[in-house]
């Protein structure tokens, strides 16, 4: 929530341009930390009979991986901004660089922490780099650094987060010679990498083709768009699949636990973001106008979109994490791959009707052409049926529903003069009360059911 404010009131501060920069500068960025990491941390949780000395090769190959990719940063950055037309995002990419090498020192510990389900020091890890880096942004921008606070406010929380790691559990790195004892290892890691990789690029294809084709106006705004609606993906389902992978990697080889882990895990995450993302999706213009001024008017129709888009995604992650967890990382990869050659097409095709048209792409093109596949691998590794598989997303789908009735009826119901922030009270209010009332009615057993399985989970 911290971070959310903290968005709205360096959008404030911010002009559209300055997202527009910046997210040209992170298509780059954000796949060469993808790479960097080469799924180490990945291996490093799922691999339980490694031996010290492996550990700390594979830690010793991830701080030079991370070294190479800052040097290879400094070379690419030219040819990117030259792609885009913006001479300022080479700067940006060169100075978001250093966070390879901090990423680079924290994936041994990370991993050993999340290997000895030791959440509850990553969790505070986590939570002091998104404060720090909340901090950082809003104070740098306040101070009239315009695009660069979006980039130096990550810098430093990262550095505080990676402290912390090396801080909790240290462990030594070694030079990676002899590499035949990590090999084995090394290629699981490059199936890993590879999805990652794909996955990145066509999860950020929407980005390079608005920048390339619309420019960075509407790159800005598709961008805040995505930003906002992404928060209950970024904020619920990003701290979840933290701790499921370690968790599935533990009972790979017990599908009755697959299975429920899958169907709890799947229905907790719906009751709170199908709410939050189809929610937004109804209210995305006073919220716009309300929150962030006229200015930013076009992020309103693809933020609809994108948050309509958001409910689904929120809970399909848990279906790669299975797969990986299972020993289908080569599958995994083939999967996303092929999801990369589908969905850039679809998100060129939808610039012909703007940045609205991208945003239906994710809607209609994810669950169409890249869902079913990682659904029905993950059906036959567990043994669990589709109907069962509805029916875990059945109570928040149905609680939902009657709370866009809801929200509708009193949108319509209000009378149009009324001040957009009086009318994003109404409406919210309405629907938060609508669903709290559904669900106690209705689903109270299912909740408390959940609640224990958490609990469980956590003794």
């Amino acid at each position: 929530m911290l971070s959310w404010a903290s968005t709205l009131v360096v959008a404030h501060l911010l002009a559209p341009t300055d997202y527009g920069l910046v997210a040209m500068a992170l298509v780059y960025v954000g796949l060469a930390q993808l790479v960097n990491e080469f799924g180490l941390g990945t291996v490093i949780v799922m691999r339980r009979d490694l031996v010290e000395h492996q550990v700390a090769r594979l830690g010793g190959l991830s701080v030079l991986l991370g070294v190479g990719f800052v040097g290879l940063s400094a070379l690419l950055a030219g040819p990117v901004a030259l792609f885009f037309g913006e001479p300022t995002v080479r700067w940006l990419i060169m100075a978001s660089s250093l966070t390879f090498i901090t990423g680079a020192l924290q994936v041994v510990p990370r991993a050993l922490l999340a290997k000895d389900l030791d959440f509850r020091r990553l969790a505070w890890a986590d939570g002091a780099e998104a404060l720090l880096t909340t901090c950082g942004t809003l104070t740098l921008a306040l101070l009239g650094f315009r695009y660069w606070a979006l980039v130096l406010g990550p810098i430093v929380g990262r550095g505080a987060s990676t402290i912390l790691v090396n801080s909790w559990r240290p462990h030594r790195v070694a030079w990676p010679r002899d590499f035949a004892t990590i090999a084995r290892e090394v290629a699981f890691g490059w199936h890993v990498v590879v999805a990652r990789v794909a996955w990145y690029l066509y999860s950020n294809a929407d980005f390079a083709i608005v920048g390339r084709v619309l420019g960075k106006a509407p790159l800005g705004g598709y961008t805040f768009g995505w930003q906002i609606s992404s928060i209950p993906i970024e904020r619920v389902t990003a701290l979840v699949m933290g701790v499921t992978g370690p968790v599935f990697s533990a009972v790979q080889h017990d599908r009755a636990a697959l299975q429920r882990y899958l169907r709890n895990l799947t229905e907790g995450l719906a009751f709170i973001t199908f709410p939050a993302a189809v929610g937004l999706a109804l209210v995305a213009d006073v919220f716009v106008l309300a929150l962030l001024g006229e200015h930013w008017r076009p992020a309103i129709i693809p933020l609809r979109f994108l948050a309509l888009s958001a409910a689904l995604r929120s809970v399909t992650p848990l279906l790669p994490q299975i797969i990986v967890s299972t020993g289908h990382s080569k599958r995994n990869m083939q999967f996303t791959i092929v999801a990369t050659l589908i969905m850039p097409i679809l998100f060129y095709v939808g610039t012909r009707w703007g940045t609205a048209g991208v945003a239906i792409a994710w809607m209609i093109g994810y669950p169409t052409c890249v869902l079913p596949m990682f659904l029905g691998l993950v059906l036959r590794v567990t043994g669990l049926t589709l109907g069962a598989y509805a029916r875990a997303l059945s109570p928040a789908a149905g609680a939902t529903l009657l709370m866009a009735a809801i929200v509708l009826g009193v949108r319509m119901a209000s009378p149009a003069d009324w001040p957009a922030g009086l009318r994003l009270a109404t409406q919210g209010l309405a629907g938060a009360a609508t669903y709290g009332v559904v669900l106690y009615g209705l689903h109270r057993a299912r909740v408390r059911e959940f609640w224990r399985f958490l609990q469980a989970i956590r003794g």
